[in-house]
């Protein structure tokens, strides 16, 4: 089988699939991504730039999908070039949120299309509006969250298959394609991330902190308020005024992944540590940028309590890991994180309880013992749910077509003849006469 695989990050959450097909000599494999994308053995490597395009004369509601048409122009070529030289995929995997789905069944009509619904705008009930302290926006702005969802629409009327992580991230889908998305978790290495006593990680004072340490940890890919940040900022003058011996390790970079910007000039991580800085000993808390996956690793095995706070947004890989690695996690009580902490395994808060979210690390600083066993169902959660050795055969089997399907995507000419008998039946209806074709309807 010929497989082609379409993210401009690729392999993103591909990546422990395309291993697994790349060891079959009978397949081939293409991937297509941006300048980002990380080449990987087996695989064909199609890469495309984003020209330079100023959108000011576009509408601003259609702006993020003109960026996405002209993404789409780039993927198109590169689709081109793959059929010029004789690759003609039978699965086509594609993110459709940048709208490299687009072109996609144009160019291979016959493959066989499976987008990745990793998460679908709402205006309610979601990331949007969730947080008091960034109120939100006026109507126009509602408007274009409903936009953000164009090519994704545009992907799930043409796909044969869904795939999407967590079933809360499906839920947020239309309930009418909810049928089409199987939940599929793309899978941590347990045996990476992995509880290690020895564990060790070393301060850039030269300080080298162990699991026999007081470690609060807390990580996002960027420092900002839709991971907690600023409430987690909050928290910890009165922790590290309680736990004297308390360190405190901070993952991220500082720019922004999602979300609302900070104001001009500023970074989210410098505003809210400016608001606690004269509150806490800025050399217990450390913030280390973002850290090569084996270094993070050795953060959350010298953990003593993970914090991990989320508006009701996309399920991070970090806090599954943390779960893995052993950590007593203490997360937000958001509907992603409830679906896989279950306050046996885990703890959870509410969100915004600065107080209550304080005590609870004070309280696991102070009896880390108490806690052992919510340590070890978080391991076993980690690797009975989220093993990538269970979670790839499922997406392996998904992509070769060897499980079975609740939805398929019907013919044409069956909607059409379903439509025309729905018509018949109505009570005088023009189509009760023979040879009415149902796309040639009367007008009113």
């Amino acid at each position: 089988m010929n497989f082609l695989f379409v993210h401009n990050n690729f392999p993103a959450q591909f990546i422990h699939a395309v291993r697994v097909l790349a060891r079959d000599p009978s397949t081939k494999i293409a991937g297509i991504g941006t300048h980002t994308s990380r080449p990987m053995n087996g695989v064909r490597l199609l890469k495309y730039a984003m020209p330079e395009g100023d959108v000011r004369p576009t509408h601003p509601f259609a702006r993020r999908f003109d960026v996405e048409c002209r993404r789409a122009e780039q993927v198109m070529y590169a689709l081109t070039s793959l059929k010029a030289d004789g690759f003609l995929p039978d699965v086509v995997a594609v993110h459709p949120g940048w709208g490299e789905s687009l072109p996609v069944r144009a160019i291979f009509p016959d493959a066989r299309l499976i987008v990745y619904c990793e998460y679908y705008y709402r205006s309610k009930s979601s990331d949007i509006a969730f947080d008091p302290e960034f109120p939100a926006f006026g109507i126009d702005g509602y408007v274009g969250v409903h936009l953000k969802n164009a090519a994704t629409l545009l992907a799930l009327a043409e796909c044969d298959l869904g795939m999407s992580p967590t079933s809360w991230q499906r839920s947020t889908y239309p309930d009418e394609y909810q049928d089409r998305i199987t939940v599929i978790h793309e899978g941590v290495d347990v045996n990476r991330a992995a509880p290690d006593p020895n564990a060790s990680y070393r301060l850039p004072s030269g300080r080298i902190l162990t699991p026999a340490d007081e470690v609060v940890t807390f990580a996002a890919r960027n420092l900002e308020p839709l991971r907690g940040y600023h409430i987690f900022m909050r928290t910890l003058p009165r922790i590290l005024d309680a736990r004297p011996r308390a360190h405190v390790l901070i993952v991220g970079g500082h720019g922004t992944s999602y979300g609302a910007e900070p104001p001009a000039g500023q970074t989210w991580q410098g505003l809210f540590l400016k608001e606690v800085a004269s509150h806490i000993d800025p050399r217990r808390v450390h913030f280390t940028g973002a850290l090569p996956h084996a270094d993070f690793l050795r953060v959350l095995q010298i953990s003593s309590a993970h914090v991990y706070l989320t508006y009701p947004f996309v399920l991070s890989w970090s806090m599954i890991e943390a779960m893995s690695a052993g950590c007593l996690v203490i997360g937000s009580d958001t509907p992603p994180v409830r679906e896989v902490i279950d306050g046996k395994n885990g703890i959870l808060v509410p969100f915004f309880d600065v107080e209550q979210i304080s005590e609870r690390v004070i309280e696991a600083l102070m009896h880390p013992r108490r806690f052992a066993e919510f340590r070890t169902r978080a391991r076993r959660t980690a690797v009975e749910q989220y093993d990538v050795q269970r979670c790839v055969p499922q997406m392996v089997a998904l992509l070769r077509g060897e499980e079975p399907r609740r939805w398929q995507r019907p013919r044409r000419a069956s909607v059409r003849r379903r439509a025309l008998r729905r018509a018949k039946r109505l009570p005088g209806s023009p189509f009760r006469a023979a040879g009415h074709p149902v796309l040639d309807r009367p007008q009113d």
